[in-house]
């Protein structure tokens, strides 16, 4: 789960680390009153931020300093009336239905800090370089010995001296090395006890004065683990998920959308997989990745079909279903009623093999009037190729 910069903020704000005051508004009238009031208590520049869940937002024009209340309102008409587009977003941009009004900070040097999961060590890991403001992954590709990373302990997690090290090769000397070690330790902290995989700071801001400020940030949680945190659960925005991805989850449906045209729908992760791959072998491309596990109900996978068949790009279906736990008539059942819910107006395609094939088989067999651009595969190689062929004919 994702959460807006503005709710970072605050998190870091709770946990200890210094953040720059800011309020987040939803129209262009509480920008107005928001800038109006950091402009009275002294502000000499105001940050307008677009809050949505994609990088990019500064060279898309939706980060913008201000020196007047007047100016502070401009910005946010056209963020709040003008889709972001970066390479982050795709054409279509995104919506902004949020804006961060924070006061701006006077900047000496600029620094990255971020917590993450190292699934190639089986760790959690501090990442951290004095180049931050700019994407990370630029610097790592430009110059990756600016790049420092330390990995923690699994029970200890991030010790005092494995912070001050760090410190110490961001390039900290004197009274701010103190003051970095305590926002270290701090992020860590609570990315440990939110269960999250990503805890970001860029930039971390050395001020002319020599005061240290979180003024970006970015968080990502572990969805297995909200159930130990409802206060965290509580922050998550449906408006900026996929619709298809909220409807699968509500069925107990593993389902994610991608570029291609072939639906599929399959049981099993592991299967899912070797699916999308094979698709790619035989020169298709896959629309999603869809899960429908080993106890989905016949409504459930019904459901399945109506995500998929609702993406305008899908040109064809793959079915693959290795029957254990998961019925094999079950599935035939709901292409039925997909049938003649939702119609199947592309090419399907149907691999059934385990538990109650024969049943499932002469379900589809009796429905094929019903479903005539449905045709059966002896294995996945031949459901693959029959596809592919299908769309494209």
């Amino acid at each position: 789960m994702k959460i807006h910069e503005y709710q970072a903020r605050e998190l870091l704000a709770e946990a200890g680390i210094p953040v720059p005051g800011g309020t987040m508004v939803q129209s262009i009238e509480e920008a107005d009153r928001a800038a109006k009031k950091l402009f009275r208590e002294g502000a000499k520049q105001v940050v307008i931020k677009a809050q949505v869940h994609a990088g990019g937002r500064g060279k898309a024009g939706f980060v913008k300093l201000v020196k007047s209340a007047d100016e502070a309102r401009g910005a946010a008409q056209f963020m709040l009336t003008n889709r972001m587009i970066s390479p982050q977003t795709g054409p279509e941009g995104l919506e902004v239905k949020r804006l961060l009004v924070a006061t701006a900070v006077d900047i000496a040097k600029e620094y990255y800090l971020a917590m993450t999961v190292d699934r190639a060590n089986n760790t959690n890991t501090m990442i951290a370089s004095a180049e931050g403001g700019v994407e990370i992954e630029a610097v790592a590709q430009r110059n990756p010995a600016a790049i420092v990373k330390v990995q923690t302990h699994p029970l200890l997690g991030l010790s005092p001296y494995q912070a001050r090290q760090l410190v110490f090769n961001l390039g900290f000397g004197g009274k701010q090395v103190n003051q970095a070690v305590d926002i270290v330790l701090r992020l860590s902290k609570v990315f440990t006890q939110a269960d999250a995989s990503l805890a970001e700071i860029n930039p971390l801001v050395l001020t002319p004065a020599g005061q240290l400020l979180a003024i970006d940030a970015k968080f990502n949680f572990d969805d297995n683990a909200l159930f130990r945190h409802p206060e965290i659960e509580k922050l998550f925005d449906p408006s900026e998920e996929n619709a298809a991805e909220l409807r699968a989850k509500e069925h107990g449906l593993s389902y994610v959308a991608l570029d291609g045209n072939i639906g599929c729908l399959v049981n099993g992760a592991g299967l899912a997989m070797a699916t999308m791959d094979i698709i790619k072998l035989h020169g298709g491309e896959p629309a999603n990745f869809l899960d429908v596990g080993g106890s989905a109900s016949e409504e459930a996978v019904t459901e399945a079909f109506r995500i998929i068949l609702s993406d305008r790009a899908v040109q064809g279906v793959l079915v693959n279903i290795f029957g254990g736990i998961m019925q094999c008539d079950k599935i035939a059942r709901a292409i039925v009623a997909a049938a003649g819910q939702v119609g199947f107006k592309v090419p399907l395609v149907v691999r059934l093999e385990g538990t109650n094939v024969e049943e499932a088989r002469r379900i589809l067999s009796e429905a094929r009037r019903e479903i005539p651009r449905m045709q059966s595969a002896s294995d996945l190689t031949d459901a693959a190729k029959k596809v592919t062929a299908a769309v494209a004919a």
